[in-house]
């Protein structure tokens, strides 16, 4: 046999031996692929929530997943006004995720599933300031600075000064700063369908009612005016507070908005540039309550994890947020920051909350 004729017969065997081998090395491949899907670090059990865009962040966050998905969770969602999320089909959810008790309390009634709802963390309502309007007011008697970078908006003055129709024009030192003009007034999210909203109304009727919570219809009536003048001055509103904080980190719009604390501190936890912003805590404030409404068996487990896990929790405060009966981490977390943020709310009153219903009529009369 010649050479030619040797060499076929090998070439032959060799592209068989070799098509094996890549066979092989494909299959290996998918079986690997596979291990890896169901190994420690992937989800098993996928849910679908409704969330206020506050927390958006938090589940979008890559730390975050991967954490839920080591646990074997895989976390969808999508974002809605906590006083609107009664509204939606919530069959094709797991869960529901207002930012306070009040909407998960009407949420929580129409679930098929009665369980109890779990608030794994929460915070302050607080007023984000450019510091020329804060030093402006501060001048004016509506705001008490501590340092430059953070201070307490007194509600008693301010509101007073609401009713009066306070105009920038009007307050020394305002004339030196040409973007303040106009009347006075903070930039909230739409209280019918938005919770940070309709806690504004809470925090400022019951200011007005000289600390009591508004309970009925006389109480809905002798503050409807009041309500109604801060919500009319803003024109247009947004239905989450993650739009207009990120208007005001760029510098547009009003000068005073209304946000939760959790954003600031989430900012500043990520060493993000947060320009001459002042944080006012309103001496009267409202605690938002983020409260995790099971509608199945899967949700339900979801926020227990939410509230008991370590890992889990120590991310809810790398974005802000105060875990519930844990303070300790999160001063610990935002030590560096407390010329912005007041710790422990040292000086800040808390304000009770209406009645889901009764708030919700407070939202109706004063957007009008």
């Amino acid at each position: 046999m010649g050479f030619r004729e040797h060499a076929a017969p090998v070439r032959r065997i060799l592209g068989i031996a070799l098509a094996v081998l890549l066979i092989g090395g494909v299959v290996y491949a998918v079986v690997a692929g596979r291990g890896g899907q169901g190994s420690s670090s992937t989800a098993t059990k996928t849910v679908h929530g409704v969330i206020g865009s506050e927390k958006a962040e938090f589940f979008d966050d890559p730390d975050v997943v991967k954490a839920l998905a080591d646990r074997g969770w895989k976390v969808q969602t999508e974002t809605s006004g906590s006083w609107a999320m009664d509204e939606l089909p919530l069959k094709d959810y797991d869960f529901a995720f207002p930012s306070s008790q009040a909407p998960a309390e009407e949420i929580r009634a129409k679930s098929p599933l009665k369980v109890t709802p779990v608030r794994p963390f929460y915070s302050p309502l607080v007023v984000v300031a450019h510091r020329a309007a804060a030093t402006v007011l501060a001048d004016n008697g509506l705001v008490r600075m501590a340092g430059t970078k953070s201070g307490t908006l007194l509600m008693g003055p301010y509101l007073k000064g609401v009713a009066a129709d306070l105009n920038w024009s009007r307050l020394k030192g305002a004339q030196a700063h040409p973007d303040l003009s106009g009347s006075v007034f903070i930039t909230t999210t739409d209280p019918v369908a938005s919770n940070s909203g309709a806690l504004y109304l809470a925090l400022t009727s019951y200011v007005a009612e000289h600390g009591k919570v508004v309970s009925d219809q006389a109480g809905i009536a002798r503050t409807a005016p009041l309500l109604h003048e801060l919500i009319s001055a803003q024109g247009a509103q947004q239905t989450g507070t993650d739009a207009p904080f990120r208007d005001f980190i760029s510098s547009v719009g009003n000068p005073l908005v209304l946000v939760y604390e959790s954003q600031v501190a989430s900012l500043l936890l990520q060493k993000q540039d947060v320009g001459d912003l002042v944080v006012l805590y309103p001496d009267t404030t409202v605690y938002s309550d983020h409260t995790l409404v099971p509608l199945t068996a899967e949700g339900e487990a979801l926020g227990k994890l939410l509230g008991t896990d370590k890992r889990l929790r120590e991310l809810a405060v790398r974005h802000g947020f105060r875990p519930q009966g844990a303070l300790a981490e999160f001063t610990a977390a935002t030590k560096p920051y407390t010329d912005y943020l007041n710790q422990t709310l040292t000086g800040i009153g808390q304000a009770r909350v209406p009645t889901a219903a009764i708030l919700r009529t407070m939202a109706q009369r004063a957007r009008g």
